[in-house]
């Protein structure tokens, strides 16, 4: 019986495109699961988005070509951190980020649960001092300490904060504790779902504006930050979240007023839900790339 396999590329674009010499794109799945506190699942994204954008049609009706072609798209083999520890596989992220010798490419990293990003970004504040942080999420992940370590995907943002400040979209599930952090800190800035959902000018598009123009980005991109009727297949889909335009309007605001350096899609769960999601990260994903090679000159 015939066996139908996905090629092990982001696109699955041709050798040619693909070439780790002459891509402007480096995609790194990093298939980490290990503090998922509800559905999990997350150590299954990374494939399953690869497959799913094996399915994408390459044409961008925004870009009005097919974008990937342009620039280049190389996927790194799958990076599975040292378990030693939380705080290990953190440390040995920033590591392999490092180690990778990144010039100018665009790093868009795939997991697995939101404990990879701080190690991503601080391998990216050693390169880029004065990098921000935006992150889409629903939740504010700013716990000191959750589930007996300061290393679960609840504490995400309060790991990276001290690397670089970060400005907080989609948030509507959030603790006492955070609440009061957020009160007190000036390293973080937060846009409630509510808030923009009220927001019918956008002028928080505005606020992000002043907040990055100039500056070097990483954008981090929790799926649990979109509404579950974009994305169903995640640990904890709180209702009321982003809406898919909404969320690329977001999205190529940030691309537009700074330079985004490095991208992250994680707490994908496709155990969890049909391949609407699957398909929705894997196009979110390639969406979010054209935008940044648009705002470089390359698409």
């Amino acid at each position: 019986m015939a066996e139908f396999r996905y090629p092990e590329r982001f696109l699955g674009v041709d050798e040619e495109t693909s070439m780790r010499e002459t891509s402007a794109v480096w995609v790194l799945p990093i298939p980490f699961e290990m503090t998922t506190t509800y559905a999990g699942g997350t150590k299954l994204g990374p494939r399953s988005i690869i497959e799913a954008s094996n399915q994408l049609e390459l044409y961008d009706i925004e870009m009005e070509s097919e974008a990937a072609f342009a620039y280049g798209v190389h996927t790194l083999p799958f990076f599975h951190p040292t378990l030693d520890s939380l705080e290990a596989v953190s440390q040995s992220i920033a590591d392999a980020v490092a180690g990778l010798n990144i010039q100018d490419q665009l790093l868009v990293t795939l997991g697995g649960e939101h404990g990879i990003t701080p190690g991503l970004v601080r391998a990216f504040a050693a390169k880029y001092p004065g990098l921000m942080v935006v992150q889409i999420d629903a939740h504010s992940d700013l716990r000191d300490e959750y589930d007996g370590t300061p290393w679960s995907h609840a504490c995400v943002a309060r790991r990276w904060l001290p690397y670089a400040p970060t400005v907080q979209f989609g948030i509507r599930s959030t603790c006492p504790e955070e609440v009061e952090f957020i009160r007190q800190s000036d390293r973080v800035t937060v846009f409630r779902a509510a808030e923009m959902y009220v927001d019918r000018e956008h002028r928080y598009l505005d606020a992000l504006k002043k907040l990055i123009e100039g500056r070097d980005v990483y954008l981090s991109i929790d799926v649990d930050g979109f509404d579950p009727s974009v994305f169903s297949a995640t640990g904890t889909p709180e209702p009321g979240g982003i809406g898919w335009y909404d969320g690329l309007e977001l999205i190529r605001t940030v691309t537009e007023h700074s330079r985004v350096v490095a991208v992250d899609c994680v707490e994908l769960a496709p155990a969890n839900a049909s391949q609407a999601s699957n398909y929705a990260a894997a196009k979110l994903v390639y969406k979010t790339i054209n935008y940044v090679m648009r705002s470089r000159g390359k698409v």
